[in-house]
């Protein structure tokens, strides 16, 4: 196949696009390094089925020619990056979704769109079903995220209702693994460079928030049996192992052997979730996928990453 892939340089976005090109594909990678990362550009220089395009997919995205698929992961993930790009976040999940969809329209491509766990919000239910409606708060600090995600969701399958575009939604939720930034702000890097440095574990809160921890391979996995298999309905993709933030610390402390304390440095933020975890019938039933690496087996590589990208 002939592949875009928006996002291209940021977490998942890389690891799509190294398991596209291994398994036989041509890809383009578009980005504009908001929160991608340049590195990761470099990845893949110098294979010729591979083309990296530095765009703002705000503006009309400039790929011509045939696609078969066009995956959607442009958009900052981490409440650090939300927080400091609110408006450029509603951008792109806005007129960078109707870009991504004229673009597969055109083509007569098959768009794979990443949505997110927090279409849910702090949720009421649990765990969280693709039929939940969520209970979001549309004033709040988080409300430039999850509002942009779930207008990107009513954008898609109401443009598809008038152009007949293919399309598919994942509702990611929690993902690790290498080339996350140490500086993203989220719970992953945040506890494994604070393990690597001897200090302690800091949580908002008392900690007993939880989280369902899925390895960057499995969703990969995941995303690609959707553009396969899905049927145009949200499918969660996320690992159901769910944990406190106390007892994640601990898996932490395990795989870098150090780690101080876990220690309450302020209360929840307004609107953080109290649970996440995800019904992952519906992909276990359509796709035939659940995670396979357990939390030990990928914390591995992910302290090694975050191990050299410190200089440890």
């Amino acid at each position: 196949m002939r592949v875009v892939v928006l996002g291209g340089a940021g977490f998942v976005g890389s690891h799509l696009v190294d398991r596209l090109l291994r398994r036989g594909d041509e890809v383009v990678a578009v980005d504009n390094f908001l929160t991608g990362k340049r590195q990761h550009r470099e990845l893949n220089r110098g294979n010729p089925r591979y083309t990296f395009v530095e765009h703002d997919i705000c503006q009309p995205i400039p790929v011509i020619g045939p696609l078969q698929a066009v995956f959607n992961l442009a958009s900052p993930a981490s409440p650090i990056d939300y927080a400091r790009l609110p408006l450029e976040t509603l951008d792109v999940g806005s007129l960078g979704t109707r870009n991504a969809l004229d673009l597969a329209r055109m083509a007569s491509a098959t768009l794979v769109h990443a949505s997110t766990s927090e279409v849910y919000g702090d949720p009421l239910v649990h765990p969280q079903r693709e039929d939940y409606f969520g209970n979001v708060n549309t004033l709040g600090p988080r409300a430039c995220y999850d509002e942009s995600k779930r207008f990107a969701e009513a954008l898609i399958t109401t443009y598809a209702r008038v152009h007949g575009t293919r399309f598919q939604i994942a509702r990611i939720f929690n993902t690790y693994g290498p080339r996350m930034r140490v500086d993203d702000g989220r719970v992953v890097p945040a506890f494994v460079t604070q393990a690597l440095r001897g200090e302690d574990f800091t949580v908002f809160g008392d900690g007993s928030q939880t989280r369902s921890f899925c390895y960057v391979d499995d969703l990969v996995s995941g995303l690609l049996l959707l553009l396969e298999k899905g049927d145009q309905m949200p499918v969660n993709l996320g690992n159901p192992v769910e944990m406190t933030l106390v007892e994640f610390a601990e898996a932490v402390r395990a795989a870098v052997g150090k780690g101080g304390a876990v220690r309450s440095v302020r209360p929840l933020p307004e609107n953080d979730p109290k649970q996440r975890r995800p019904d992952i019938t519906r992909a276990k039933t359509l796709l035939g996928w659940q995670p396979r690496v357990a939390l030990a087996e990928g914390l591995g590589p992910t302290v090694a990453y975050f191990r050299e990208e410190l200089g440890l």
